[in-house]
């Protein structure tokens, strides 16, 4: 321990700690733009660029950046001596001197870090002059960026290469022109880049954002001569209820379901159903490898980014994708070919999900004309100036509103495996599982190992999360080095419940563990705990499409061999 003052304050902190992370535990909270620790996942951004951070400490001449300096025995800090509060006050307005005033019409507005220490300090009116960049905005398929409002943070280049290994942003250029930019400034579709989105959440400012799509959907519920379809994803409602001043990891499914409704959305449908179908689907795909021993491990093809990772960097790997598609299409399968709707007006199907690489899915996909996020949702709720805390429940339009407890967890990292895994035992033995649960593929370790037996067969069912830490098992794989049947990967550290496209955390990472044990509860209190326990599945697989896996389903929700993801 080390033996320290804080403003005044005796205190014993663990040694290694910095300075502001000190000041942390007895209550001080130090303003900062670039610092953000999600010491759960290994993510830490402390390159001390933005400099409001600083302290004063006893003996150096110099103020220092409290985010990267360890404390030590002995050490005297002042966090608020005037000397201190100028500094921090002209580092701020330096940085609005050349940012861009249109925080009004800002996709960050509201959830903006500069904006909030702005107004923190008091500031209303900017004394230095500067020019603002002009550096042109560049929309992708599902990830803005705004350069001329980057204030080199560096928190979306430290995510991308440390959490995510794709190494697709850079710092460039000097001074006042320095920003955080793609090679060559390249475009991100002409990069590769998974869009995951990963940057978006941890970007302080409007300068990474997702691309938006609720202005089309706000013009779809006006057009009288289209019928509006939107799936919900299990991720969605355990996190929409923060962005009411609801708590994290509260469900809100009712509510949200009442909310869609009254906007105009003609039929609310759980993308959870579409979860089963695709547990069903790739359970028995997995099923006929094993017993033909050809084409194992199987990797999941439910995360975009992940896929889009794979093609890109193992292109000799991709034989070992599911052709399962994601829950995410299968449902536009569904809406689009299996959904008795009017025939007179046109079909839009909509998705809200947590992810932006959902958007880029739906892109190159073929039923679902464009996917929304949380935030965007939001918007156009609040456009329609309702409180989601205030509605009354509803429940989702049927037949495709009943879902299991394995449809549930598809939201968290390891939940498409233990989902997988349900069923896959039923359909090899014609057995039950006695217990469900499989508490080795859940928590937030880098990589998750079960051993299933399944008859007389001993199964090795792998779960990781994030593309870094997927690298290294995709690599073990294909050396040799790591035996395994069965993947599941997802490109976001703890899966879609920390998707970028979900409420911001603001570097809070237990509203994420809140969201994890939200979604496990729904799951748990669910009366069917496993995909081919749901009813309306079953008979929709009777009435509409056939055997499981057969030639219906494979047309409608597989992906044809060797299909391409990559734009």
């Amino acid at each position: 321990m080390v033996r320290l003052e804080i403003d005044g304050k005796r205190v014993e902190i663990r040694e290694g700690k910095t300075i502001l992370e000190a000041a942390k535990e007895i209550g001080i909270e130090i303003p900062h733009l670039c610092y953000m620790h999600l010491e759960e996942v290994g993510f830490k951004n402390d390159c001390s660029s933005c400099r409001i951070c600083v302290v004063e400490v006893e003996g150096q001449r110099r103020l220092i950046p409290s985010c990267s300096t360890p404390v030590a025995d002995g050490m005297r800090i002042w966090t608020n001596t005037k000397r201190v509060m100028q500094k921090r006050r002209n580092i701020v307005e330096l940085l609005l001197s050349d940012h861009p005033k249109d925080c009004l019409i800002c996709g960050k507005n509201g959830s903006c870090e500069l904006q909030k220490i702005a107004i923190s300090f008091g500031i209303r009116k900017i004394r230095f002059s500067g020019r603002e960049s002009s550096y042109e905005k560049e929309e992708s398929i599902a990830i803005t960026r705004d350069v001329t409002k980057c204030i080199m943070c560096r928190r979306c280049e430290s995510i991308c290469r440390d959490i995510q290994s794709c190494n697709i942003l850079t710092g460039v250029r000097r001074g006042f022109s320095a920003v955080v930019d793609t090679a060559f400034s390249k475009t991100l579709e002409h990069t590769r880049c998974t869009f995951c989105g990963q940057c978006v959440s941890v970007c302080p400012t409007g300068a990474i954002y997702e691309t938006d799509n609720s202005f089309q959907l706000f013009q779809d519920i006006m057009n009288e001569d289209k019928i509006v379809v939107m799936q919900v994803a299990p991720a969605v409602r355990i996190a929409i209820g923060e962005m009411f001043g609801m708590e994290a990891g509260m469900d809100v499914t009712g509510k949200l379901v009442s909310a869609l409704k009254k906007i105009g959305i003609d039929y609310v449908f759980d993308t959870n159903f579409a979860a089963d179908v695709t547990v069903m689907e790739e359970a028995t795909e997995l099923k006929h490898r094993i017993e033909e021993g050809k084409k194992l491990p199987i990797f999941t093809s439910c995360c975009p980014a992940w896929v889009r990772f794979l093609q890109q960097n193992y292109p000799e790997m991709e034989k070992y994708l599911s052709s399962t598609k994601s829950p995410q299409e299968i449902f536009g399968a569904i809406a689009k070919h299996v959904f008795e709707a009017p025939k007179e007006k046109e079909v839009v199907c909509v998705s809200l999900m947590p992810c932006v690489a959902k958007k880029y899915e739906a892109k190159i996909g073929e039923d679902v004309n464009y996917s929304v996020t949380t935030r965007e949702i939001v918007s156009l709720l609040k456009q329609f100036n309702i409180d989601l805390s205030l509605m009354s429940e509803e429940e989702f339009d049927r037949p495709f509103g009943r879902s299991s407890g394995g449809g549930d967890i598809f939201g968290r990292s390891g939940g498409v495996m233990e989902a997988t895994a349900r069923s896959l035992y039923y359909l090899m033995t014609k057995e039950e599982l006695k217990e469900v649960a499989f508490h080795s593929l859940r928590g937030f370790a880098g990589l998750k190992i079960a051993e299933v037996k399944i008859g007389k067969r001993l199964l090795h069912l792998a779960v990781v999360h994030g593309l870094r830490q997927a690298r290294e098992v995709v690599e073990g794989i294909r050396d040799g080095k790591l035996q395994i049947d069965a993947l599941e990967v997802m490109a976001c550290k703890g899966g879609c419940l920390a998707g970028g496209g979900q409420p911001y955390h603001h570097g809070d990472f237990s509203i994420i563990q809140k969201r994890t044990e939200a979604i496990q509860a729904l799951d748990d209190r669910n009366n069917i705990r496993c995909s081919h326990q749901n009813p309306d599945v079953l008979r929709m697989y009777t009435e509409k499409i056939g055997s499981i896996y057969g030639e219906e389903a494979k047309e409608l929700f597989h992906y044809e061999q060797g299909r391409k993801l990559v734009i």
